[in-house]
């Protein structure tokens, strides 16, 4: 009878154990979080770049996202390109390049 209570007393015990995390674990899980929150970071800095690039006239989401994305960061890179260089950019075009030259 005592064994039989040892034994279910064991197994009751044994079942709800957790091995134990390791160090390195948790260090691997750190690092990712920080990851995740760098690339959070980037993501919503391009977002918002792209919002203002939108406030230049003529400039829309998907122009100011192909003006981002051509390496144009910001409003004042945009208006200081050369005319070449934006029409480089595929969805720009001469009117534009033309409105976009009125402001400098």
């Amino acid at each position: 009878m005592i064994s039989k209570f040892l034994s279910k007393l064991k197994s009751i015990l044994f079942k709800s154990a957790v091995p134990p995390e390791t160090p390195l674990k948790k260090e691997k899980k750190a690092t990712k979080s920080a990851k995740t929150s760098k690339t959070k970071t980037k993501t919503a800095n391009s977002k918002k770049n792209i919002e203002t690039l939108t406030s230049l006239p003529g400039v829309g989401a998907k122009s100011a996202k192909a003006l981002y994305e051509a390496g144009f960061k910001t409003t004042k890179a945009v208006i200081a390109a050369d005319e070449k260089d934006l029409l480089a950019v595929s969805g720009v075009g001469v009117n534009l390049v033309k409105k976009l030259k009125k402001l400098k």
